[in-house]
């Protein structure tokens, strides 16, 4: 207990945080930083276009610069919603693999549904807890290493052994 866990040797995941709500957000890059994730964290999906290079401007920063390993929005936000960001993200040849969790104070079963049926990992229902995150965290380190030997892509649920795994302790 207490120690580093990012000077540990451990992967260092980047994540970013898409959330219009400043208390929300905050809490996220808290839990993501407890995790050992490096977190950029943005106020909307428009902003998160622009770091990930999707909206056009020339200068922004290279994508192959960034290494996101994951992207967690929240559903409602104002200009546009987590599931439009969604549907961007994975229309994209470049970011399509790159995992997005979708995160709702609302549990709508139809707004689960038209998420997943969209290419989400996983939708959180707020508030997340560290036990999410370090699921997350744990399922994404071994997707990529998964991905390095050429395997498909796997849903969170497909693992329940990764609920029970723990990093960084």
């Amino acid at each position: 207990m207490g120690r580093d866990c990012c000077s540990s040797g451990a992967q260092e995941l980047h994540v970013l945080a898409v959330d219009d709500s400043h208390v929300d957000r905050k809490v996220i890059e808290k839990l993501l930083k407890i995790s050992c994730c490096k977190v950029t964290a943005v106020e909307s999906g428009r902003r998160a276009l622009q770091y990930l290079g999707l909206d056009g401007d020339k200068s922004s920063v290279g994508f192959d610069e960034l290494k996101v390993n994951l992207i967690m929005t929240d559903y409602s936000m104002p200009g546009m919603t987590g599931y439009e960001l969604l549907k961007e993200i994975k229309g994209s040849s470049r970011l399509r693999g790159i995992p997005v969790v979708i995160m709702s104070s609302e549990n709508m079963l139809a707004r689960i549904d038209r998420c997943m049926e969209e290419g989400a990992e996983e939708f959180l229902v707020k508030p997340v807890k560290l036990s999410d995150v370090k699921r997350l965290t744990n399922f994404i380190l071994r997707g990529d290493e998964a991905n390095q030997m050429g395997s498909s892509k796997r849903k969170l649920w497909d693992d329940p052994c990764s609920w029970f795994t723990t990093s960084c302790l």
